[in-house]
């Protein structure tokens, strides 16, 4: 297996192209649940043109029927990203201050479940959350700052990499 980089600026771009928009090549996941995470995935994808398609643990589109857990909830992706061993992109827990555009936020607003997926599209200034601009869908922004949200606990993902055979 081989590794090769996350194409961060191909995330970034996707998002900004599709962060007031559907994609048509996805489900709309808005009316059941919200579509946060998909677009996270899809702007994931969009940096590491990679899916892993192991039935329940990976991570994969095919259609709206046929996809994994991890492609649209909050939870099952931040576990495919921190623990994925296999194909696919893969990261690791960061603070705030190391975060780069590309990399993932994901928001609990009662402290205990995380409920919301970003991504990070712009840092003016990684030590204030107000310097720290998203991107997301179900509440569609862009160049939005983090702190602009009202959440009980943040974490950030860095993806490392991608993982290719």
């Amino acid at each position: 297996m081989k590794q090769i980089p996350y194409n961060r600026q191909r995330a970034v771009e996707y998002a900004k192209k599709w962060a007031f928009l559907r994609n048509p090549k996805y489900y709309n996941f808005d009316s059941v649940g919200g579509d946060c995470t998909s677009f996270i995935s899809q702007c994931i994808y969009a940096g590491s043109n990679t899916m892993n398609y192991t039935k329940e643990k990976g991570w994969y589109y095919i259609n709206g029927n046929n996809k994994s857990p991890s492609w649209s909830g909050v939870e099952f992706l931040h576990k495919f990203l921190i623990e994925n061993q296999s194909v696919g992109p893969y990261g690791t827990h960061t603070t705030q201050t190391n975060i780069e555009k590309g990399d993932i936020a994901q928001l609990s607003f009662d402290g205990k479940v995380f409920g919301h997926s970003l991504i990070i599209v712009n840092i003016e200034n990684n030590y204030s959350l107000y310097g720290i601009k998203i991107a997301s869908h179900t509440l569609d922004s862009y160049n939005k700052p983090i702190a602009e949200y009202n959440y009980a606990k943040i974490r950030f993902i860095h993806i490392q990499g991608v993982r290719i055979y």
